[in-house]
């Protein structure tokens, strides 16, 4: 009987475990999304927002895999969006967002190498790009001019995102091998 209750126990640590760590990238992506960004003026549309919110989401998907990487990006940039004045912009944030971080924990969660994680980060860029113009150009009716225009303020946003959580991820991975042993 101690047995099972022995089993129980560790599967409930665990997953309280996980909610708690989807609930840290959550309010991580959140936090870098909202506080950690520039207002970029028009490049002929209406303006956006370049943020490091893509460094959690990215660090997520990247340590921990495709769950919480796609947990951390929807619902961290998706409650930015309904919370800050963007609402209209929340369904296509939610799903754009929710599919990178799904996608680059599925390329490159417990692979080593920098190929991976540049072939996974390669992979959300081309999803950021094709959501948020879909959304703009098709589903809010701007128009493919208007939806072009937010290309570099995306690029820019994915390549700076990319270029500190290169940095970074593998010192992580490290440290995390370390706790868990």
């Amino acid at each position: 009987m101690e047995k099972v209750f022995e089993k129980k126990q560790v599967a409930s640590d665990s997953k309280a475990k996980q909610i708690a760590r989807d609930a840290m990238f959550v309010a991580l992506t959140l936090v870098f999304t909202a506080f950690v960004n520039i207002q970029v003026p028009s490049f002929g549309g209406a303006g956006g927002l370049i943020h490091l919110g893509n460094v959690p989401l990215f660090l997520a998907a990247m340590l921990y895999g495709k769950r919480t990487g796609a947990i951390a990006g929807a619902l961290g940039m998706g409650l930015f969006d309904l919370l800050s004045g963007w609402a209209a912009w929340a369904p296509c944030t939610i799903l754009t967002c929710g599919l990178m971080g799904f996608v680059v924990g599925g390329i490159c969660y417990n692979r080593k190498g920098i190929g991976w994680k540049l072939t996974a980060i390669a992979a959300a860029l081309g999803i950021k790009l094709a959501g948020y113009f879909i959304f703009e150009g098709l589903v809010l009716g701007n128009g493919a001019a208007a939806a072009l225009k937010s290309v570099p303020g995306n690029v820019i946003q994915v390549i700076l995102a990319a270029v500190i959580v290169l940095l970074i991820v593998t010192p992580l991975e490290r440290g995390l091998r370390f706790l868990e042993n």
